[in-house]
């Protein structure tokens, strides 16, 4: 005889929810632990009262991969409905109160993740009841994350114009040219910029911001762009210039400490820094959430402070 909802819900508890919910996505016991602070035999155990509450299995092994049964299956469409109304009643009750409340799902390019620490830091303090979360991916990503309307908002430079996007333009994004401590470059007393890049340079994968914009640079001005090497983010190039492996054209942000310590230099060069902007993006189309609507209004109103504060930091 199938359960009554009273049974049903007198046998469960919020906290196997939680576990279920995150065994389902990540689609193992151990990496669910390692999410919750749980051991897997606690992640175990929960699954099993959970099973015995609901007199179904839930999850099952084939070999050694885990899969969700049809009943699991079920229960995973409940459960995302129990949290988005959970989140609602949140962000409702906040609002009685005259606040904002909410999750906030960011997603933030490898040059943007420098500055967004520097956005996230007043706004929370005025925000106290919004839960942020930051991913961090390449522009290839983030570009599929926005197609997939997948997160909130995404911070990038070079936003593509034949897309159907928002974009919030907020702040500069300075893209210096930078040679190791001791190169030959920093002896002359002129570089051109063929020069520079001629001297083995470092750039990211295709795709990239950064190196979109370097690729840009060099058509308008008819530079000839050569590669020795291509590498697949902005921490990994500033290391192989340190290392003298070349030279490269990197966010003067990601780099400061670096340039104070004497480790990398910046090379004078005519059109340079090359600067571009770093936006706030999302679809058109969509419709945003209290939380993302007070995200685009604290930005929107803050450019002025937020330039200031970059500005110390990077002077």
């Amino acid at each position: 005889m199938p359960l009554s909802v009273q049974q049903i819900t007198s046998r469960m508890t919020f906290r196997q929810l939680q576990v279920f919910k995150a065994v389902y996505q990540l689609q193992s016991y151990s990496k669910a632990g390692e999410l919750l602070g749980l051991t897997q035999p606690a992640v175990s155990s929960q699954m099993r009262q959970l099973e015995s509450a609901l007199n179904q299995p839930l999850f099952e092994y084939v070999g050694r991969r885990l899969f969700c049964t049809a009943a699991g299956e079920r229960l995973a469409l409940s459960i995302n409905a129990i949290f988005t109304e959970l989140s609602n009643l949140q962000t409702d009750l906040a609002a009685l109160k005259g606040q904002v409340a909410g999750d906030l799902r960011l997603v933030a390019v490898n040059t943007a993740q420098y500055v967004v620490p520097y956005l996230l830091r007043a706004f929370l303090d005025l925000h106290p009841q919004i839960s942020v979360s930051v991913s961090v991916v390449n522009r290839a990503a983030a570009l599929q994350r926005l197609n997939d309307n997948h997160d909130d908002l995404v911070i990038m430079g070079m936003v593509p114009a034949d897309k159907p996007l928002a974009s919030l333009p907020f702040l500069n994004n300075e893209l210096v040219p930078v040679a190791p401590a001791g190169h030959p470059l920093l002896q002359k007393a002129h570089v051109s910029a063929q020069d520079f890049l001629d001297s083995e340079l470092l750039i990211r994968e295709p795709g990239s911001g950064s190196r979109l914009a370097l690729e840009q640079y060099c058509q308008q001005q008819r530079l000839n762009l050569r590669a020795t090497m291509e590498l697949g983010s902005n921490d990994v190039v500033k290391q192989a210039v340190i290392a003298g492996l070349g030279v490269a054209v990197l966010p003067k942000i990601s780099i400061l400490s670096e340039l104070a310590l004497g480790k990398l230099h910046i090379v004078p060069l005519e059109g340079f820094p090359l600067r571009r902007s770093w936006c706030v993006v999302h679809p058109q189309a969509k419709h945003p959430t209290p939380a993302m609507q007070a995200f685009l209004d604290y930005v929107q109103q803050n450019i002025r402070q937020l330039e200031q504060v970059v500005a110390n930091v990077t002077s």
